[in-house]
């Protein structure tokens, strides 16, 4: 498993502006192309957060995205900011959690009209797990006087495109709530960090603060007023996302014998990474706001992984064979399966690194056949393990 930060992305410097005040002691961080990023940890918490922008627009989103990922082989990837309503039920402020995104742009025109035709990216469902633990919780909003003007964390689809999209007569925006009448909220950024975390293994959430409701009343005073509300909000949630992220991925890598320890304390109790709240819980392991059962024993070191991967390739095989792959996947993956072959038998951090980012990308390949990328999961977390 990573043993790397979280990744917060924003598209806008008032987005950024509001993860940033969350951090403490923010050091910058230069990739080697000129993108700079900032690493700090969640204040009062030692989770460590990788916070960059990357300018509006889905393109520009994926490549930036991209190259997060490959630097710093995160936990997990959350683009946070604001974004537009569809619809009158999402209130200015709440905050939206992409169940799945829309690249709503796909299509094809034909005599009769435009046809969409969308790619598709489903929220993690580890991700989508906690994040509505969370917002059960609903301790998470910055105390604000008045419970009702409470914001409230809404799970559905999210929309994303290539354009500002400020009306709800334009030919277009009639077509999206056609199309999409599911989604509950529209931008520009969210399809491409999606791809970028689909074809690099890296799980992904969206997280979007309302600051309006896309119908011709951008850039009014109201617009102003809210901006920096519903960046605030889809900003403390965010953090409080990848504090429990954190939490749970330090949990999965403690060793077993320290997880077989923790079971000889009948008296102790769980505190909540970051709000102290105290509960009981019957379980065979807890740490932080993760419980865990009896775990299977790892592995041992690179030849139990290179077993793994050998395994693994006759998997594949299998599956081709079956139809639930296509010749091109199952070549990529094959690629992908040679080349953690040659770099698990390293003794060292960068051997492991490039193991599990390899893994990872070949995880996004067979995302679609659930077996496989059950059988990747066991195999990434060894590759983190190597030294």
């Amino acid at each position: 498993m990573s043993n790397g930060p979280v990744v917060i992305l924003t598209a806008l410097n008032l987005e950024y502006q509001a993860v940033h005040q969350r951090l403490a002691d923010p050091q910058v961080h230069r990739h080697e192309r000129g993108t700079r990023f900032e690493v700090g940890t969640v204040q009062g918490t030692s989770c460590r957060v990788a916070l960059g922008m990357t300018s509006k627009g889905n393109h520009s989103a994926a490549v930036i995205a991209e190259r997060a990922i490959q630097e710093f082989s995160p936990v997990a990837v959350l683009f946070v900011g604001v974004a537009g309503a569809l619809w009158d039920t999402t209130r200015l402020g709440d905050v939206v959690v992409a169940s799945h995104v829309y690249a709503y742009h796909g299509g094809t025109s034909e005599d009769d009209g435009l046809k969409a035709r969308p790619r598709v990216w489903e929220a993690p469902h580890g991700i989508s797990q906690l994040a509505s633990h969370l917002a059960r919780l609903n301790d998470w909003a910055d105390p604000a006087p008045g419970h009702e003007d409470a914001p409230q964390v809404r799970f559905g689809a999210i929309a994303a495109g290539e354009i500002v999209q400020n009306s709800r007569i334009s030919a277009e925006a009639k077509w999206i709530r056609q199309h999409y009448n599911d989604a509950l909220a529209i931008e520009m950024e969210a399809a491409g960090v999606a791809q970028a975390g689909h074809l690099n293994g890296a799980p992904v959430a969206i997280v979007r603060g309302i600051s309006d409701r896309a119908d011709g009343t951008k850039n009014s005073t109201e617009d102003r007023n809210w901006q920096p509300k519903a960046a605030a909000n889809a900003a403390a949630f965010a953090t409080r996302l990848a504090v429990e992220l954190l939490g749970e991925q330090e949990e999965t890598t403690m060793p077993q014998d320290d997880r077989v320890r923790s079971t000889d304390r009948p008296d102790r109790h769980v505190g909540n990474t970051a709000h102290n709240s105290t509960i009981g819980i019957m379980a065979g392991s807890v740490t932080g706001s993760s419980v865990h059962m009896n775990a299977a024993p790892k592995a041992p070191g690179p030849t139990g992984l290179i077993t793994k991967l050998n395994d693994f390739r006759e998997q594949l095989g299998w599956h081709r064979a079956e139809g639930a792959l296509d010749e091109d996947t199952y070549r990529e993956a094959l690629t992908d399966l040679e080349s953690a072959l040659r770099t698990a038998g390293g003794n060292t951090p960068e051997s492991s690194k490039r193991t599990v980012m390899t893994l990872r990308r070949m995880r996004g390949l067979v995302a679609e056949c659930p077996a496989l990328v059950a059988a990747v999961a066991p195999m990434v977390a060894a590759a983190g393990d190597l030294t």
